[in-house]
C-alpha cells in the first residue's frame, strides 16, 4: 500500500489516473469495457480509499479477473458500511468463496454486503435447516413433481434441487428472513414451470463476452416476467413476491410492459437482454430473484425428458393392442389434469387407460416441461411387459450428485498474492500402488550389491556406536577434561568439582523419517529408475539401523486432484508387498508440492519419535497443470508448507536433481536443507550416505 505520509500522495487520483491503474489490473478482465464506469465511481473516494481498492482490486484478480472487477465495482458501496479492516475481512470472504465454490458463489458473497455485515453485527439469522421441511411440501404441491431442496451457496434450480442459502439475514426480523426462503423458492419453481429452460441458454449467452452481466440481467429479467405467469395462476404469492422485492428497479421500467404480457416466453426476456447488453446498460444492484446456472439445468432437463418418455415409451408398449399386436402406433395420445380430483386424466385412441403411477408421474413431467407429449413416446418400445423404473438407480447428471469419490482429504494452500491461505482448497486422494512383480527390486539388489553391503556396514556402526558421557560423579573412565580442570581450581583456591569420571551409554534412537517420492511425468525414465533404485538402497540399509520409516509417493493434476501412493507406512515392515510397491512406482501426472508436504507432515507428526525427518526426492520445483502453480506461486506454497512443517518439529531436507534448482531452493526450503544433484546417476548412491549424515 502507498504511503500516505507525503502531501502529493493525499490528492486523489483523477478518473484517466484510475482507468489506467485499473486498466493494468484487470486487462484480462471479459468486463474491460466498463473500465470507464469503475473509474468514474472511484474517483470520488478519498485517496486512502482509492489506493486501498486498487490494492485489493488487484489481489482478487490475481485469483480471478472478474473477481477483482466485482471488488472495485462494488468498492464504494462497501466503504460506505465498512471500516478499512472490515473492508479487508469482505474481499478475504469472497476469495475464500471462491476457493470452495467458484466465481458464481463468490460474487454472490460480494455482493450480499448487508449478509456480511450481518454476520459482523450479530443479527438474526434465518437458516434453511428451519425451514427446509416445511418448504419441501410446499414445493410439492406448487410443482406436481419431485423437485427437492438442499442448501446451497446461492438461490439456484438444476430443474430438480432447489438449491437455497444456509442462512439469510435481508430483513431484521427472523421472520422476514423466513418468508424470504418461501419466495425465493417460489421463483425458482417457476424457473422449471414457465420455461425459463426451454430454450439453449447457454448458446445465446455465448453472444456477450461478459458472461456475468448477461447473467445478472438475464436473472432480473425473467424475474419479471416468471412473477406475472405467477399472478395469473396465483395472485396471493405474486403479492408476497411483490411485498418482498418491492419495486422493480427504474432501469427496468421500459421492458416490464412486454415482460408482463400474457404471452411472453423466455424468447421475449431474451430479446430484451440483446437490447440491454448492446447499449452496454448496466444491470442494477441484485434485487430478490433467483440466479441461473443455464448449463447444468439445460442438461439435467434434457436427460429428464429422455428418461421420462423412455418411461413413457415402456409403459405404452405394455398396453393391449400394443407391443406386437397393433402394427402401427396408436395415432391419438391426450393427457389432462382433473382440477377437481387432481388426477391426470390419460385417453389413448380416444379411450381411457390407466398407466402405471410412474408412467403417470412421465406424463405430468413431460407436460410441464414441453407443453405436450413428444410424439417419439407414442412409437410402441416393442414386446414384453413394462419393467418400472427403479428409482435409487436414475442417472445422476448434476455435478453436486456425482458418484465419484470424494477427497479423504483438504488442505489449506498458500496463496502468497492475498498472503492468506485458500481454506480447503487441495482435494488429496490417498492411495496404495499396486505391487510390481518385483524384478526390479532384485536386479538393483544384484547390481549394487557391493554398494549395499557398504551401507549396511555403515548403518550397524552407526547403530552399534555408545555415547561417553563426561563430567558424571562415577564411571568407568576418568574424564582427563575435567580432571585438569579440577587440578586448576585447587591451585587457585577453588574448590574443585567431584564430577570427574565418564561413562558408556548406549545411542537410544527415536527416530522417525518420512520419504516424499516424486512421482510426476517429468520422472519418466531414468529419473524413475534412479528413485527406485535409491529407495531400494535406502531400505535396504536402514533395516540395519533400525529406525521407523515410511514411503509415500506424491503426484496428480489441478487442486482438484491431489494424489497420493502409500508405498511403506510407518507400521509395515520392508516385506515382499513393499518390495514390490516399490517395483511399480511409476511416473504420474504433476507436482503441486506443498499440499503433499502438508498431508506427509501430518502422518510424520503423528508419530512418537523425538526426532522427526522429511527428505523430498524431486526432479524439479513445485508444477501442476494450467499457469496458476507454476513459477513464484508453487514455490512460495512450497515454501509455506516447510515452514508449517519445521513449526511441528520436523526437520525437512530436499534432495533435487534440478541443475537450476540452487535458482530457487535456498528461498523455497526455508529451514530445510538441499542438495542438487548434477547427475542423476548419483542418486541411487547419494540418497542413503545422505540419510546417515543426517541422522547420526
Amino acid at each position: 500500500m502507498p504511503s500516505s505520509d507525503s502531501p502529493s500522495r493525499q490528492r486523489r487520483l483523477f478518473e484517466h489516473e484510475l482507468a489506467e491503474k485499473l486498466d493494468a489490473l484487470l486487462f484480462a478482465s471479459p468486463s474491460h469495457r466498463s473500465i470507464e464506469r469503475l473509474a468514474t465511481l472511484l474517483e470520488a473516494l478519498p485517496r486512502h480509499h482509492q489506493d486501498l481498492v486498487l490494492h485489493w482490486t488487484g489481489v482478487a484478480a490475481q485469483t480471478n479477473t472478474e473477481m477483482g472487477h466485482m471488488v472495485s465495482m462494488l468498492a464504494p458501496q462497501a466503504l460506505g458500511a465498512l471500516n478499512d479492516q472490515a473492508f479487508e475481512g469482505w474481499v478475504l470472504a469472497g476469495l475464500d468463496t471462491y476457493d470452495k465454490e467458484g466465481l458464481r458463489a463468490a460474487i454472490e458473497v460480494l455482493r450480499d454486503l448487508d449478509g456480511f455485515m450481518a454476520i459482523k453485527e450479530g443479527r438474526l439469522f434465518a437458516r434453511f435447516g428451519e425451514v427446509e421441511q416445511r418448504l419441501v411440501r410446499f414445493v410439492q404441491g406448487l410443482s406436481g413433481r419431485p423437485l427437492a431442496l438442499k442448501a446451497g451457496a446461492y438461490p439456484w434450480t438444476d430443474t430438480e434441487t432447489i438449491f437455497l442459502p444456509e442462512r439469510i439475514a435481508h430483513f431484521t426480523a427472523a421472520a422476514d428472513n423466513r418468508q424470504l426462503y418461501k419466495g425465493l423458492a417460489v421463483q425458482l419453481w417457476a424457473q422449471t414451470r414457465y420455461g425459463t429452460f426451454a430454450v439453449d441458454l447457454e448458446s445465446e449467452l455465448a453472444r456477450w463476452p461478459e458472461r456475468e452481466t448477461a447473467l445478472t440481467w438475464l436473472a432480473h429479467l425473467e424475474a419479471v416476467r416468471l412473477e406475472a405467469c405467477i399472478a395469473r395462476e396465483l395472485p396471493g404469492l405474486a403479492g408476497m413476491l411483490a411485498q418482498l422485492r418491492g419495486a422493480w428497479p427504474v432501469e427496468m421500467e421500459e421492458a416490464l410492459a412486454d415482460l408482463q404480457a400474457p404471452g411472453a416466453d423466455v424468447r421475449v426476456t431474451l430479446a430484451w437482454l440483446g437490447r440491454f447488453m448492446e447499449k452496454l446498460a448496466v444491470p442494477p444492484a441484485p434485487t430478490f430473484c433467483g440466479r441461473l446456472e443455464p448449463g447444468i439445468a439445460g442438461r439435467v432437463r434434457a436427460e429428464r425428458i429422455t428418461r421420462d418418455t423412455d418411461v413413457l415409451k415402456k409403459a405404452l408398449a405394455a398396453l393391449k393392442g400394443v407391443g406386437g399386436k397393433k402394427a402401427a402406433a396408436p395415432n391419438e395420445f391426450a393427457a389432462e389434469l382433473n382440477a377437481e380430483t387432481g388426477a391426470m386424466e390419460i385417453r389413448l385412441d380416444g379411450e381411457a387407460v390407466q398407466l402405471h403411477h410412474e408412467a403417470q408421474a412421465a406424463v405430468q413431467s413431460l407436460l410441464q416441461d414441453l407443453g405436450e407429449v413428444p410424439p417419439e413416446a407414442l412409437t410402441a418400445a416393442g414386446d414384453g411387459m413394462w419393467t418400472p423404473v427403479d428409482p435409487n438407480h436414475l442417472p445422476e447428471t448434476a455435478p453436486e450428485l456425482a458418484s465419484d469419490r470424494k477427497a479423504d482429504f483438504r488442505y489449506d494452500e498458500w496463496d502468497y498474492h492475498r498472503n492468506a491461505y485458500r481454506r480447503g482448497w487441495c482435494h488429496v486422494y490417498e492411495m496404495e500402488v499396486k505391487p510390481g512383480s518385483g524384478a526390479f527390486v532384485r536386479d538393483t539388489k544384484q547390481r549394487y550389491a557391493p554398494f549395499i553391503q557398504q551401507l549396511k556396514r555403515r548403518f550397524e556402526a552407526v547403530r552399534g556406536e555408545d555415547r561417553i558421557i563426561g563430567r558424571q560423579p562415577e564411571g568407568e573412565e576418568i574424564d582427563l577434561d575435567a580432571l585438569v580442570e579440577a587440578v586448576n581450581d585447587r591451585k587457585s583456591g577453588a574448590e574443585p568439582s567431584p564430577r570427574l569420571f565418564s561413562r558408556r551409554v548406549r545411542n537410544d534412537r527415536s527416530l522417525a523419517a518420512m520419504f516424499m517420492v516424486d512421482m510426476s511425468g517429468s520422472t519418466k525414465g531414468w529419473i524413475n529408475d534412479a528413485e527406485r533404485e535409491a529407495l531400494v538402497m535406502l531400505c535396504e540399509a536402514l533395516e540395519k539401523l533400525g529406525d521407523r520409516y515410511a514411503i509415500y509417493g506424491f503426484s496428480g493434476w489441478t487442486r482438484t486432484r491431489c494424489d497420493i501412493y502409500r508405498i511403506k507406512r510407518f507400521d509395515e515392515t520392508y516385506s515382499e508387498s513393499v518390495r514390490g510397491r516399490i517395483d511399480a512406482i511409476e511416473a504420474k501426472d504433476y507436482t503441486r508440492m506443498g499440499v503433499a508436504i502438508r498431508h506427509l507432515s501430518k502422518l510424520l507428526a503423528e508419530q512418537p519419535a523425538r526426532h522427526k525427518l522429511l527428505v523430498t526426492l524431486s526432479d524439479g520445483r513445485p508444477d501442476d497443470f494450467g499457469d496458476e502453480y507454476r513459477g513464484t506461486y508453487g514455490i512460495e506454497d512450497t515454501r509455506r508448507a516447510l515452514l508449517e512443517a519445521h513449526q511441528q518439529g520436523i526437520r525437512s531436507y530436499c534432495i533435487t536433481i534440478d541443475r537450476h534448482g540452487a535458482d530457487y531452493l535456498r528461498h523455497m526450503v526455508g529451514p530445510a536443507s538441499y542438495t542438487v544433484l548434477d547427475d542423476v546417476k548419483k542418486l541411487p548412491l547419494k540418497v542413503a550416505d545422505i540419510y546417515r549424515k543426517l541422522t547420526v
